[in-house]
């Protein structure tokens, strides 16, 4: 697994991927702050280190397109089989800090300002499975100072994590879904739409005010643009853990459940849906762990 990189590429945003000069970092030494391994859905999402960034190396060795003084051997090595979800790594310091990754296709991908700030952030919207080696640099010196690497699935920027306020903020229906859009009119079959996807994240919904309740992740879980008939619609999930459902519709309106399907599991159901864009979250309830569940969208049943 050393020497075999898979030639496939991986498709990356907030980072730019740049080609392997023969003196670039050697991603075979033993990672300083090391090995953290990870299957996608991983609970404890983001999965923070703690570590200093800087050392001796300019960055823009590995090209000109990377900044910052790194080490020579990573500062953390991740171990990943991938899913459906994107894979980001962030960093927050009070410096002014940099990111560089190798990742298992064996190029190189660099940031300086991509998260808040002057936070640094390396984004996989199709992350390939394999091994990602990780320098967190200190941009402009070769000072070390201190800072968190954020491993996460769920989140771009693990600020507001690290920090410990207000763990990540409301949810945000502007961002992409993490399982997908579907585009459904009134009599779509097969009824119920139904998608496997994994509840939870570090928001807490009761920001959301009234009955919302339960741990969400930022961007929406699905996305349904639904055109609407004379037939109601429901939405529901189906778990063995507790969940709870938190949806914006078409008007702009928040709509939560918790306990209105079976057992522990919520259910909304819109008598006279509006035409439009319904955004949806399936939460754990009482924790931000990840759990299996199910989410069914459906005009003839209600759980």
């Amino acid at each position: 697994m050393n020497s075999i990189r898979s030639l496939a590429v991986c498709a990356a945003t907030v980072a730019i991927a740049v080609s392997v000069p023969a003196a670039a970092q050697n991603y075979n030494l033993d990672p300083t702050y090391g090995t953290v391994e990870l299957n996608a859905g991983f609970s404890d999402d983001p999965r923070l280190v703690q570590l200093s960034s800087g050392g001796s190396i300019d960055a823009s060795s590995i090209s000109g397109d990377c900044r910052g003084y790194i080490a020579n051997a990573p500062d953390v090595r991740v171990v990943y089989s991938s899913g459906s979800l994107p894979l980001m790594f962030s960093v927050a310091s009070e410096a002014d800090t940099t990111l560089v990754v190798n990742a298992p296709d064996g190029r190189w991908y660099c940031d300086d300002d991509g998260a808040s700030g002057l936070n640094p952030a390396v984004r996989f919207n199709q992350p390939l499975s394999g091994r990602y080696e990780i320098w967190v640099g200190t941009y402009g010196s070769t000072s070390l100072q201190s800072a968190v690497l954020g491993i996460s699935e769920l989140y771009d920027d693990i600020s507001n994590q690290s920090t410990g306020s207000n763990s990540g903020g409301r949810p945000d229906f502007s961002l992409d879904p993490n399982y997908g859009t579907a585009t459904l009119r009134s009599g779509f079959t097969p009824d119920p739409h139904r998608v496997r996807l994994q509840s939870g994240g570090t928001i807490d919904a009761s920001v959301l005010g009234g009955s919302c309740r339960g741990y969400v992740s930022r961007a929406p879980d699905y996305r349904v643009q639904y055109t609407s008939g004379r037939l109601p619609l429901n939405i529901s999930v189906q778990s063995s853990a507790d969940t709870t459902l938190v949806i914006n519709g078409p008007g702009g309106q928040w709509y939560c459940d918790d306990d209105g399907g079976d057992g522990l599991n919520p259910s909304i159901r819109f008598e006279t849906p509006r035409s439009g864009q319904y955004d949806i979250w399936v939460g754990t309830y009482g924790s931000a762990q990840l759990e299996s569940a199910i989410l069914d969208v459906s005009e003839l049943y209600s759980n």
